[in-house]
């Protein structure tokens, strides 16, 4: 039998870039042990499986090559980019169930796609040497003032502050020990960043997650949502942009991409959305 598989890339600044995920409608009845074959035979860093939903407009359900994650904010924006290309939604609000929670997606006129995240949750601070030797770098070469930190806005990410582009650029992490520490502290990977920018936005990042068969990840949704609630939180020590954030990505992997996040600051309350463009609708069939 074989099965349709939308493809399209999410937060592409151009049309080589973003990141590239799959989309399954009408997941209902694949089993656990389908979506993981089919997201590993796709070979995308994640699939977004759709269902229907009880307590949601959707559900969505997300799987790396190697197993399912509870929330992955670029296959959200490709979902809500499909169902909407498909003319299965039209622009508007909507609620998807996650394994994070039901967190609502804002589908604009323009066809760009914001998603809701989890309130921010700031865990450990971590050993900065003990995360520079697993990047191959120095603990001199992350910014001084800014602590290496586990952030959540739906997925815990260990955030690595590194003082400019070309040591971000240079850096070749010993993966084998970036899964190890990734699953000391129960966290899907490492998002380093920098506060040196090529066009002037808040960040320069890259991404690693090999624990989840992910060496690098071109564009990460839940990640920079982390980020800019960090940055948010620290903004008094280093420079910030206004609000929304803007975060390039994937630049070292010849995949341009752009993420927006917006904060909504009441009092000690935080909202965040995430979200950015979406370019390259494919289809593809895969057998099961």
């Amino acid at each position: 039998m074989k099965l349709k598989v939308y493809t399209v890339n999410s937060f592409a600044k151009t049309i080589e870039g973003g990141n590239p995920a799959g989309v399954v409608i009408d997941a209902d009845s694949l089993s656990d042990e389908s979506m993981k074959d089919i997201a590993a035979a796709i070979g995308f860093s994640e699939t977004a499986f759709v269902m229907k939903s009880e307590s949601a407009h959707f559900k969505v359900r997300f799987f790396t090559p190697e197993e399912e994650v509870d929330l992955c904010g670029h296959a959200t924006i490709a979902t809500f980019y499909v169902l909407l290309s498909k003319g299965l939604i039209k622009p508007g609000v909507f609620l998807q169930e996650t394994k994070a929670g039901i967190l609502s997606v804002e589908v604009k006129a323009d066809s760009s796609i914001m998603m809701e995240q989890n309130t921010p949750s700031f865990y450990e601070i971590v050993n900065k040497k003990e995360i520079a030797d697993s990047l191959n770098i120095t603990e001199n070469e992350m910014i001084d003032e800014l602590p290496v930190q586990i952030v959540s806005t739906g997925l815990r990410d260990i955030l690595v502050p590194v003082k400019n582009i070309n040591i971000l650029n240079a850096i070749q992490p010993n993966f084998e020990e970036v899964s190890r520490i990734s699953s000391k502290y129960n966290t899907i990977g490492y998002h380093v960043f920098t506060l040196e920018t090529l066009f002037g936005s808040s960040t320069y990042c890259r991404n690693f997650a090999p624990l989840y068969g992910i060496s690098e990840e071109s564009a990460t949704g839940t990640s920079n949502g982390a980020l800019a609630s960090y940055l948010f939180k620290y903004e008094n020590i280093k420079k910030v942009h206004d609000h929304p954030f803007v975060m390039e990505q994937g630049y070292s992997m010849k995949k341009p991409s752009e993420i927006i996040v917006e904060l909504m600051v009441k009092g000690q309350e935080m909202g965040v959305k995430v979200g950015g463009k979406v370019l390259n609708l494919s289809e593809m069939e895969v057998e099961i």
